[in-house]
């Protein structure tokens, strides 16, 4: 009985850590991306949207299992044998007709190389891409790298619009398209987080660990897999990798990033100069001068010298730097790196609904010679809230209140400059407000503004900048 019970409690040790294995690894059913995106058009809190999208990417692997075992620790391989998962999101179809139809500029949007010999070799030319001479350079085995397709493909534009809210981090990517048997890049690594997606055909990877210090030499591969097409291979930055096409296929995949300059040390860059400056205007101890002989014990060629003054010179320098915490501006440096994200940012692809109830979709038009429809006005009884959870961000900005928001920026990157509104001091209470309660819809009349007048004139500058939408699409009497 005592083998039989304790049997069972092994068995039952055993049950719970497979359940546990298959929760944290759950297949789930299979959904096409244009399933799901039409899917997500439903989903009204962009926060979800973005979640539910991003465990789409990583399937059968739970999002809250790869930020804690891999994110920014190793790397991850997804095997699916499903060469139609990532089908709709890009092809060399969509491709040629980039190619044909728009305007893509040679080491703008377009890179052309080659790696042989351990050498590697860019050819890119001046000029517009146009099909004979970007074919052409294909099929002397050269790699074409599509560098922001989002700029042309609706598809990518709306995946990576979505993925940034995850990040907090612009999300960005680059296609590959690599002839059959050849490689188009040395070994290298990368400055961000890496999302290798496999689109069509298959590539072989060769991943290595991060080099060492004061060593060249990569090493032996810590991974070595082919990827075929509906695979993802996760690397994380300076994770050494390169890739290679095997003789019978040809390879096209996009590599979505993100979390570029997002580091503790990019942080600090922010903080460390307005921390110093500020305490030299109010800490007379760093504004002290320096030892007189100071020059004749210090610097690179009295290193190697045993010397008290030196002791005391790096003693006091450490005290220093202990007493500049107290001066970091921290939230200021945030608000830097945040509007720096906002300006980072892929404008939102609008669903019907988001369209239909913004400025986008406002009656307002010309008919007949005249305009129509004039008298849309938003009231105090009209419910209205963010576009999107990371539309916009209330900000900082030298001695002004600044409201920063992406719904203005261009596909492409940096195109224009970053796009505020400055918000009156009596009104930031009230664009806190709507940050803080989305998804929520609230009444105009619930922001806390002095006057009716001054809550519907906030509301209506806010819903001309397509910052906020209505519940219900604004409709003339």
């Amino acid at each position: 009985a005592l083998l039989e019970k304790n049997g069972k409690k092994i068995k039952s040790k055993h049950t719970a850590r497979r359940r546990a294995n298959k929760e944290e690894n759950q297949e789930g059913p299979v959904t096409t991306l244009h399933v799901l995106l039409t899917d997500l058009v439903k989903v009204s809190n962009s926060r979800d949207r973005a979640s539910k999208l991003f465990q789409w990417l990583l399937c059968p692997v739970l999002s809250k299992t790869f930020f804690r075992a891999h994110w920014e620790k190793k790397p991850l391989l997804i095997r699916r044998q499903n060469p139609d998962y990532y089908k709709g999101l890009f092809s060399t179809a969509e491709f040629d007709r980039i190619l044909r139809n728009d305007d893509v500029q040679y080491g703008v949007n377009l890179d052309v190389t080659s790696y042989a010999n351990g050498r590697r070799e860019t050819h890119t030319p001046p000029g517009r891409a146009l099909p004979y001479t970007v074919w052409d350079f294909y099929e002397s085995g050269c790699s074409l790298r599509m560098l922001n397709p989002q700029a042309f493909s609706s598809t990518v534009w709306n995946v990576l619009s979505i993925l940034q809210e995850i990040f907090s981090s612009m999300a960005g990517a680059n296609v590959y398209l690599t002839p059959a048997g050849t490689q188009g890049f040395a070994p290298h690594y990368d400055d961000i987080e890496a999302f290798i997606v496999q689109l069509e055909g298959k590539k072989h990877w060769r991943v290595y660990n991060p080099l060492r210090l004061f060593t060249a030499d990569i090493g032996k591969p810590i991974m070595d897999v082919v990827l075929e097409a509906g695979d993802l291979l996760y690397l994380p930055r300076g994770i050494i990798h390169q890739g290679n096409c095997l003789p019978d296929a040809h390879s096209l995949h996009i590599t979505i990033s993100s979390f570029q300059r997002n580091s503790w040390g990019d942080l600090l860059l922010k903080v460390m100069p307005a921390a110093l400056e500020t305490a030299m205007e109010e800490d007379v101890e760093f504004r002290k001068g320096l030892p007189i002989d100071y020059l004749t014990f210090m610097g690179v060629q009295n290193s190697d010298k045993e010397d008290p003054r030196r002791d005391k010179f790096l003693s006091h320098i450490q005290g220093l730097m202990k007493k500049l915490v107290s001066y970091a501006p921290v939230d200021a440096a945030v608000d830097q790196k945040a509007k720096e994200f906002l300006h980072d940012c892929l404008p939102p692809l609008l669903t019907p609904e988001e369209k239909a109830s913004s400025v986008w979709g406002a009656p307002v038009r010309w008919d007949d010679g005249e305009t129509v429809d004039m008298a849309v006005h938003i009231k105090t009884q009209t419910k209205i809230r963010l576009l999107r959870g990371g539309a916009a961000r209330l900000c900082s900005d030298g001695e002004a209140v600044c409201l920063f928001y992406t719904t203005e920026n261009s596909r492409v990157y940096h195109k224009d400059e970053p796009k505020s509104i400055e918000i009156k001091v009596e009104h930031t209470d009230a664009v806190e407000f709507l940050i803080h309660t989305y998804p929520e819809f609230v009444p105009v009349c619930s922001l806390p503004c002095e006057t009716a007048e001054d809550k519907v004139s906030l509301a209506e500058l806010l819903f001309e900048k397509g910052v906020i939408h209505t519940s219900e699409p604004l409709m003339s009497k």
